[in-house]
């Protein structure tokens, strides 16, 4: 089944454009991200993907879970599988196949680093926010992300997501994953902040 995807798209795009995809976090949906493209390289295109589960107040997650930074391996990896079929289907085949990223922020966070994780070479890198890396699935190897572009950031003020797994994420993408990482951390909590959004885009315009 394919998923309810936002789209904002420039004017003139072709098989050169580079896409970002946009995972929202728990309880939002497709239009809760598409808006920061006001703000990011015009010449990407963007698609803002809807999670897979619906929760009973409203809105959508990413995957099953047993807490805040602890999801269910299985319903994780269905997630990701999901993603993944549709990055590599028709709904994207217009775009630059190896210039496409991912952009998740809280739960999409984990997701998109999941993403990234299984399948590194598939992706031209990621922006990771204000969420945690599910270091304990299997695919968190050293090594994993060797070269690949990551962009990381978290508020100083977070309440939501743990700390003790901010750190651990942290730990493995300094120390262990290999990856060219451009670490941040703002003084904001839960949230992106203007700062954040303008630091994302000069990343983004640098590899696009």
């Amino acid at each position: 089944m394919e998923p309810m995807v936002a789209w904002r798209r420039p004017a003139k795009r072709g098989a050169a454009t580079p896409l970002v995809v946009l995972l929202h976090g728990r309880g939002a949906d497709e239009n809760d991200l598409i808006d920061l493209a006001n703000d990011l390289p015009q010449h990407f295109a963007y698609a803002s993907v809807r999670g897979p589960i619906a929760l009973p107040e409203g809105g959508y997650r990413w995957f099953e879970d047993r807490g805040v930074g602890r999801p269910v391996p299985a319903s994780l990896q269905s997630t990701v599988d999901m993603l993944r079929a549709w990055i590599d289907s028709s709904a994207t085949a217009e775009y630059d196949r190896k210039r496409t990223f991912v952009l998740g922020f809280s739960q999409g966070m984990m997701t998109a680093a999941a993403l990234l994780l299984d399948d590194p070479a598939r992706l031209a890198g990621a922006v990771l926010l204000s969420g945690s890396i599910a270091v304990d699935t299997g695919t968190a190897t050293p090594g994993r992300l060797a070269g690949v572009p990551v962009f990381t950031a978290h508020g100083s003020f977070d309440g939501v997501i743990p700390a003790d797994r901010i750190t651990q994420s942290l730990q493995y993408l300094r120390e262990r994953s290999g990856a060219d990482l451009s670490e941040h951390t703002y003084p904001i909590d839960h949230s992106i902040s203007r700062r954040e959004l303008a630091d994302v885009a000069a990343w983004l315009a640098e590899r696009g």
